[in-house]
This record gives C-alpha cells, sequence and structure tokens, in this order.
C-alpha cells in the first residue's frame, strides 16, 4: 500500500483524538434503543430521501426536500424535473446499497453500477460513459489539484479499493472511511458524477464498520457534508496537498460530523423521544389543520406506540364490528397514513416516508436540529 494511505499519526491530547474516542462511545450505542424497528425503517426511508436531496444539492441541485417528498415532475419545467429525477437517483442508489450484505466486499463492479445509477437519464449531472471508469484526463472545476491520468486510473482504484476493503481496528475505521472518501475524489474516477458516488462509496465503508449488524439506521454521510457545503469543499482541498497537516483537517471536518449524526442518532432509538418529540406532533399538525379527524389521530397513536398492529388490535379505538375496522383501515391506507407491513398481509405499520406525515416530519425533524442546515431555507 503506497504512502497515498497512510493514516497520519495523532497527538494523544488531540482534539481529533478526543472526537474519534466519542465516536467510539456513541457507537457502542447504536442498536440498543427500543424504537420499533417499524418505525426506525421508516425514518430510514425518510432519510433517504433528505440525504439525497442533500448530496444533490452540493451538486447545484436546487430542488427542496418537500419537492422531493411530494414526487410530482412538472411538465412546463424539464430542468426541474430532471433535478427531481436526479434525486430519485441517488435514493434508489441508496436503497441498493441497503439491499447488500455490508459485509461484502467493495469492488470496481459496485462503484461502477453505483455510477451508472446516479447518472441515469440525466443531462446536465449525467455522464457520456454511465457505469465506466473515465478514458479522458479531466480537470476539476474550480480546483487546483489535477487528477491522475486516465492511463493509471484503474491501478489507482485497485490500491484505493484495497485500503477501503481492509480489516482496521475500530479506532482507526473512522480514520480509514474519511481517508478513503478523499482519495476517491481525489482520483476522480468518472468524468461526472464523482461526488455523489464517493458519498455514497463512504455510506457503504459505514455499513462495513458502524452499522455492520445493525439494521436500518437514519445515518447517511451526506448530512455531515450537508451541514456546511464550502466548509466541506475546503476540508477536501487541505487534504489535496496529501501531507499530514492537511489531511488532518479533512479527518477532522469528517469525524465531527460523523458523531454529531451518531449523537442524534441515538436519540432516534429512544422511542418515546421519536413517539412525544416527532411523530405524535406531526398527527397534531394534521388534526389542526383539519387533514385526519381525532379518531384517526387516536388510530395512528396506537399503531405508533406498538409499531405493528392487526385490525383487532384497534378495537379499543374502532369502535364496531370486523367490517367496520377493516374500512377505516382502507382509508388510512388509501390516504397514505398506514402500509401494509408486506403485500397482501393483515398487518399495518406508520407510513412516515411518505404521505402526508412526512413533510410534517421534515419539518419536525428541523426544528429539533436533525437536518443538515443547508435544508434550513426549504
Amino acid at each position: 500500500m503506497s504512502s497515498l494511505y497512510r493514516l497520519p499519526a495523532l497527538e494523544f491530547g488531540s482534539d481529533l483524538m478526543a472526537t474519534l474516542f466519542e465516536i467510539e462511545r456513541l457507537r457502542a450505542d447504536i442498536g440498543t434503543g427500543n424504537t420499533p424497528s417499524q418505525i426506525k425503517e421508516e425514518l430510514h426511508f425518510l432519510f433517504d430521501v433528505v440525504m439525497s436531496v442533500v448530496s444533490a444539492r452540493i451538486e447545484g441541485n436546487h430542488t427542496t426536500v418537500y419537492q422531493a417528498l411530494d414526487g410530482a415532475i412538472p411538465e412546463e419545467s424539464p430542468s426541474q424535473a430532471e433535478q427531481l429525477h436526479e434525486i430519485a437517483n441517488i435514493a434508489e442508489a441508496t436503497r441498493f446499497l441497503d439491499s447488500r450484505d455490508p459485509r461484502e466486499p467493495l469492488t470496481h463492479a459496485l462503484l461502477r453500477d453505483l455510477h451508472a445509477q446516479v447518472v441515469d437519464g440525466l443531462s446536465r449531472e449525467g455522464d457520456p460513459t454511465p457505469g465506466a471508469y473515465r478514458e479522458v484526463d479531466v480537470a476539476i472545476a474550480g480546483s487546483a489539484h489535477q487528477p491522475p491520468t486516465w492511463v493509471t486510473l484503474h491501478a489507482e482504484m485497485a490500491e484505493l479499493l484495497r485500503f477501503a476493503n481492509l480489516e482496521r481496528p475500530p479506532h482507526e475505521q473512522m480514520m480509514q472511511i474519511a481517508l478513503a472518501h478523499h482519495r476517491f475524489v481525489w482520483v476522480h474516477p468518472f468524468r461526472n458524477g464523482n461526488g455523489r458516488v464517493s458519498r455514497l462509496f463512504t455510506y457503504a465503508m459505514l455499513r462495513r464498520t458502524i452499522f455492520a449488524t445493525r439494521g436500518f439506521s437514519a445515518l447517511n454521510p451526506a448530512a455531515v457534508f450537508g451541514n456546511d457545503r464550502s466548509a466541506y469543499i475546503s476540508a477536501l482541498e487541505a487534504a489535496d496537498s496529501l501531507s499530514d497537516d492537511g489531511t488532518k483537517v479533512w479527518l477532522s471536518f469528517f469525524a465531527t460530523g460523523i458523531r454529531d449524526d451518531l449523537a442524534r442518532l441515538v436519540l432516534l432509538q429512544d422511542h418515546a423521544y421519536v413517539a412525544d418529540k416527532l411523530v405524535l406532533p406531526a398527527l397534531d399538525s394534521l388534526l389542526r389543520d383539519g387533514l385526519i379527524s381525532l379518531a384517526m389521530r387516536e388510530v395512528l397513536a396506537v399503531v405508533l406506540q406498538r409499531g405493528t398492529v392487526k385490525a383487532g388490535d384497534l378495537a379499543g379505538v374502532l369502535p364496531g364490528d370486523a367490517s367496520q375496522r377493516s374500512r377505516a383501515i382502507r382509508e388510512l391506507i388509501d390516504r397514505r397514513l398506514l402500509r401494509r407491513t408486506q403485500e397482501g398481509t393483515r398487518f399495518y405499520q406508520l407510513l412516515l416516508s411518505r404521505g402526508p406525515l412526512a413533510p410534517r416530519l421534515i419539518r419536525r425533524l428541523d426544528e429539533l436540529g436533525h437536518l443538515p442546515r443547508m435544508l434550513a431555507d426549504d
């Protein structure tokens, strides 16, 4: 392994070392909460959309998170339609990663697949060779860094992947992920789409470490990058020199963002916090605006408490016979407030990632400080 992938030595009393210790403390709490898995899954899907908006916005996409949640493609605005398509591509690629066994190695084929997904069907943010490493030399707009020539590109990426797949002790894993992210951007393997793929690559590395056995999570590294785009770019540029000092600037930026996101994630594992601070206020907002009745609010609150219910579980809040309860449940499904756990089953859970609850949950997440500052003006 070349010096390009040597982790810098850290002073024991440095701020970066302290941040890495905090990350280790927080990661021990991941997976220990009592939020029902169905609620965590829905929150994860909601964050997929949010972080896809952030990743696209870093590249100049101006779509709001509410427009992305709505998903309506305006025929009269081709540029906005393409921006929505770009966000949908990123979300789809994220869910593709979630479907993979996190223990599988990161490969050339995976990176090319991710690239093909994120640039699919795009013009301004597309690529003339989707799913293929570049075969031309390129320059990065606004950067003094000159990426390696395409002649050595495959060898450069092979070395990066070897480093990314190395088994590192827990206290080094966050530095490994941060360094791999920078080196991916530094190598610049594709003609376009490198930023979006690099953030998905980083998410895949996080799944191999912190979340390897934890199931769904609400953390995506685009949140780290979305708090301050200029600081993100500046920290990456500091590492372009490949010096220890410049690399530490980038590692500190990355580790601080991950630490803050982990702290927020730990809160979202607490079912009482999710219910009292997030979902119930969103339900109350729907009730105040006349979009649901008090009876509906009571039904949805029971589902929130239990995570998954069958019709009989709602007898206390849905009086009447079984057919009446079935009609009431069907109405909530039609209004995209409930969903079946699987197609054709008679078990139900809250629909948080789409429908009327989703934008109100986004508003609450913003009020509680769970969203990147990049989305503050949405």
